[in-house]
């Protein structure tokens, strides 16, 4: 993409973007993710009372008088963004492709936490990881993460959602918040997505085009598999080809939130032709009132 063109596009989403964060996102996540626990701040005199566990014993031992440690709340946090870069998102039949949804959804969560203070970083995976962007603060290094947002071009078109959390989990040492956005269409993940949120704060944010699970009737039409190439005409006119299309469909997504559940994992759904609005702020509500 042009220089020129993809700082259009940059400035474009920067501005819808910060705007839904201050005005929508801020009380939400402010109170849905909080930090990973008490760190220490400083040392103070020992007080009758105070615990023998918290006493700084190399400071009682210099200064020779007790000294205890201080300890104030993590406000701040780690957020990475997990996102799935493989062919598959280069879908969608109404107003916008997946990628772009991703895109949006990546730099509302990112505007949300420079708010917040918090550093952020990224992860891009398709079947291999593709590319990794340590998490720092700043506005800078966020409109860094939408230009590659836009522009970057993943080398491999498949999906490996366990190589991804895998990574993730042994790369980021630190308890931290992560969004694992995804279309899922993959297998074999569920350990991995057990294992990193045991570790991590996992929240999965499942976005989908409308028509993926319920094909149009539009006639004979043929269907690319955009991971694999292949390709296989199939008759949309026929009943029992959508409502068998549908019932894998309804299948999946059963099954979806089964591994999530089990996995206790929050999740959402965001919908290509819909606003995400509604059900990220449902999200956050909801993990806010359970803290």
């Amino acid at each position: 993409m042009e220089t020129k063109e993809l700082l259009k596009k940059v400035k474009k989403i920067e501005i819808k973007s910060r705007g839904l964060s201050s005005q929508i996102f801020s009380g939400e996540y402010h109170s849905a993710f909080k930090g990973s626990g008490m760190a220490f701040s400083e040392v103070r005199e020992y007080l009758p009372g105070d615990p023998v566990r918290i006493i700084d014993w190399n400071v009682t031992a210099r200064l020779n008088k007790p000294y205890v440690k201080v300890f104030e709340e993590e406000r701040e946090l780690t957020v990475m963004l997990l996102v799935d870069m493989s062919a598959s998102k280069d879908f969608g039949t109404r107003s916008q492709l997946k990628q772009e949804v991703v895109t949006e959804l990546c730099a509302v969560l990112a505007f949300a936490a420079i708010q917040n203070n918090d550093k952020i970083g990224v992860i891009f995976f398709s079947d291999k990881i593709e590319k990794f962007i340590p998490p720092k603060k700043g506005k800078s290094h966020i409109l860094r993460i939408i230009r590659e947002l836009i522009d970057f071009k993943p080398a491999s078109s498949g999906t490996n959602i366990k190589l991804a959390l895998e990574y993730f989990t042994s790369s980021i040492k630190k308890r931290c918040t992560a969004f694992l956005l995804s279309d899922f269409i993959d297998v074999d993940f569920e350990r991995a997505l057990r294992l990193a949120n045991k570790k991590h704060d996992l929240v999965a944010l499942q976005i989908y085009d409308e028509t993926e699970k319920q094909i149009p009737n539009i006639g004979i039409v043929p269907f690319l598999d955009s991971e694999s190439g292949a390709t296989k005409w199939i008759d949309t006119s026929n009943p029992k080809t959508r409502n068998h299309y549908k019932a894998i469909a309804l299948k999946q997504e059963h099954l979806l939130k089964n591994i999530f559940q089990k996995a206790g994992v929050d999740a959402t759904e965001i919908i290509t032709n819909k606003p995400y609005i509604k059900p990220l702020k449902e999200l956050f509500t909801k993990r806010g009132s359970r803290r």
